[in-house]
């Protein structure tokens, strides 16, 4: 080939490798500008009705501890001074609904047993709060809500709970994972409210809108599946989270456009959106790093600027969990939500 013929071959992929690199450039610089979330620091999304989800031990039986091998930490749970200090941690941050955990179910549908004085000593600390047990399991492991015997220990179980214990608000249900149109979870509310005793309220643990970067239909509901579960509940918690996602950015605009359709499609049901404050580092599901409450905040901000004030039906945030809190993340809790003063 002539000199010249190799001039125009290199000029040619020259001129594609900068076309490329002046491509990425741009993509890199519209990256670095873009800003999904929204930080607001002045306390304006905070209506001072937040949640969280707590641990077992706070109203688990003698039995449960041993299977656990957590023999140990009985004297813990079981101070009433760690009581009243959880407590007041939380009243000072604004929580009110406290899920404390009784799962998961037996296979056969019976929630697990609390212990009565434990229970007593938890609930009488615990006034002014809206104390709802959090009951489920994992769909075909512990639960099966598409079986009448399974269905009919469960709200039996929750029955009995009421009857021992009237001072529970109400019942916290959390199935997964729970797939988009899974009609037997339906029917199970149903189930559920019937047994509730009145004035009590059904929560359920919801899952978050699909995405193209997370097309699974068993972790996400669809518009009319959000609208089946909120004539059946009085409070939707969503789960904001788990979504594989490894980028900022990206995580805090799923999470901004699911706030704003979580909250128009679950009509007159209080949402808590839940957010993720865990450290579950090396799963394909969650990424520390990028799943955190400095990503989560900005964007629910973002979410919740999009509407003419905020939405009649949001509640607050959840916070998955209460375990994994700690000095570092109730301080980034106060400045980019509470607004503590």
């Amino acid at each position: 080939m002539l000199r010249g013929g190799w001039i125009v071959i290199f000029r040619k992929y020259l001129l594609r490798a900068v076309m490329v690199i002046i491509f990425i450039a741009a993509i890199a610089i519209l990256y670095s500008n873009w800003r999904p979330g929204n930080d607001i620091t002045d306390g304006r999304n905070n209506r001072k009705h937040n949640g969280i989800w707590l641990q077992h031990g706070w109203l688990g039986d003698d039995p449960w501890f041993i299977r656990n091998k957590k023999e140990k930490k009985i004297s813990y749970f079981r101070n009433k001074d760690e009581i009243e200090k959880l407590a007041t941690l939380l009243r000072s941050h604004d929580i009110t609904d406290v899920f404390p955990h009784l799962c998961p179910t037996s296979v056969n549908g019976y929630i697990p047993d609390v212990d009565e004085q434990q229970t007593k000593r938890f609930m009488n600390e615990f006034k002014g709060f809206r104390v709802m047990p959090w009951v489920g399991g994992v769909l075909g492991v512990q639960a099966f809500p598409a079986k009448d015997e399974w269905r009919r220990n469960f709200t039996n179980s929750i029955s009995r709970l009421f009857k021992m214990h009237s001072d529970f608000a109400g019942i916290h249900i959390n199935i997964e994972p729970c797939p988009d149109d899974y009609r037997h979870f339906l029917t199970l509310l149903d189930e559920v409210r019937r047994v509730l005793p009145e004035g009590k309220i059904l929560s359920v643990v919801a899952f978050p809108p699909s995405t193209v970067l997370h097309p699974f239909t068993d972790v996400h509901w669809g518009k009319e599946y959000y609208r089946q579960v909120a004539k059946r509940s009085d409070q939707i918690v969503v789960m904001m989270y788990d979504t594989s996602i490894r980028f900022d950015k990206v995580y805090q605009y799923i999470i901004a456009k699911w706030t704003r359709e979580v909250l128009e499609w679950s009509m007159d049901s209080n949402i808590l959106l839940g957010l993720p404050v865990y450290d579950d580092a090396g799963v394909g599901y969650h990424d520390p790093k990028v799943e955190n409450l400095l990503n989560a905040l900005p964007a629910i901000h973002a979410g919740l600027s999009s509407f003419n004030g905020l939405p009649i039906n949001y509640q607050g945030i959840s916070l998955y969990c209460e375990w994994e809190m700690n000095v570092e993340k109730w301080s980034i809790y106060e400045d980019r939500f509470q607004h503590k003063k």
